[in-house]
């Protein structure tokens, strides 16, 4: 398993979190662990809010520069809680999730990357959850399927847009229409998953938490402004749109600060750059 460090200090209070638990395994990291085992950590709809809060207190949080996302047992996450909306559907009541999507991340447009450790099963909404991560890591056990058309839904919490531009129309309809399970090496293969790891315990974390600190040693400012150019570019925005708009919304806040100063200072004297924390 990853190390835990004790709790940092921070601006606001950690939020409180009741279906998830929030460990700190690195400087600058936060490792969100989905926690209803029983259920193959489905969502529920509180649990959608309480992951929202969580990521918008990481925007926020100037100590805070990348988080990884995991589950608790056999699986990453099942999907919705059907229970609860077959429980919906029966007392005619309305089910809503924040603007962010399914987890709170499947629609986000945060400022800080978040890094998927697939442990096991992601089907459905958690599939939808890992297209719209910056980096996806499994273990070799793990599986992704969208599932909705075999239960008359749709996945319709942001994947279908996203999916397509990351592994193609052909295979984004395979999946969609098919339901079919595709394994970890098959969805690295597409282009899905970056790296695919081994199934030994914590194995998946610890090259996800890796990966978070190789992203929390950079400057916080350079970090999100790079993860901003890639995602408008992702999301369709031309290349010289995109550059435009990066160049006159983010790239001042690089300029405002000391960190693309005492970047190049620290390569010319040859010493580790000492950051800032991102200006907000």
């Amino acid at each position: 398993m990853a190390p835990v460090d004790s709790q940092p200090s921070f601006e606001k209070p950690q939020p409180h979190s009741k279906y998830c638990v929030l460990t700190y395994p690195a400087p600058n990291v936060l490792l969100i662990r989905l926690n209803r085992p029983k259920d193959l950590n489905c969502i529920n709809m509180d649990g959608h809010a309480e992951l929202d809060a969580i990521l918008q207190w990481v925007d926020d949080e100037p100590g805070l520069i990348c988080t990884v996302i995991t589950g608790t047992g056999r699986a990453f996450c099942a999907g919705a809680d059907l229970k609860e909306w077959n429980s919906s559907n029966a007392a005619g009541s309305k089910r809503s999730m924040p603007p962010s999507g399914f987890g709170a991340i499947s629609r986000r447009n945060g400022r800080k990357p978040i890094i998927a450790a697939v442990n096991g099963l992601a089907y459905g909404g958690g599939t939808e959850l890992i297209v719209n991560c910056d980096l996806v890591i499994a273990a070799r056990k793990a599986t992704f399927a969208l599932p909705e058309v075999k239960r008359g839904v749709v996945a319709m919490a942001g994947a279908l847009p996203r999916i397509v531009r990351t592994i193609g129309r052909q295979r984004a309809m395979e999946m969609a229409l098919t339901g079919r399970i595709v394994p970890a090496q098959e969805a690295k293969e597409w282009g899905l998953v970056n790296k695919v790891v081994g199934d030994g315990e914590g194995e998946v974390v610890d090259a996800a938490v890796e990966y978070a600190k190789m992203i929390a040693e950079n400057s916080p400012d350079a970090v999100i402004v790079s993860r901003e150019g890639i995602k408008m570019g992702w999301e369709g925005v031309g290349a010289e749109d995109a550059t435009r708009i990066a160049n006159d919304s983010w790239y001042p806040r690089l300029l405002a600060g000391d960190n693309i100063k005492e970047g190049v200072k620290a390569f010319v004297e040859k010493r580790k750059p000492q950051w800032k924390a991102a200006k907000l």
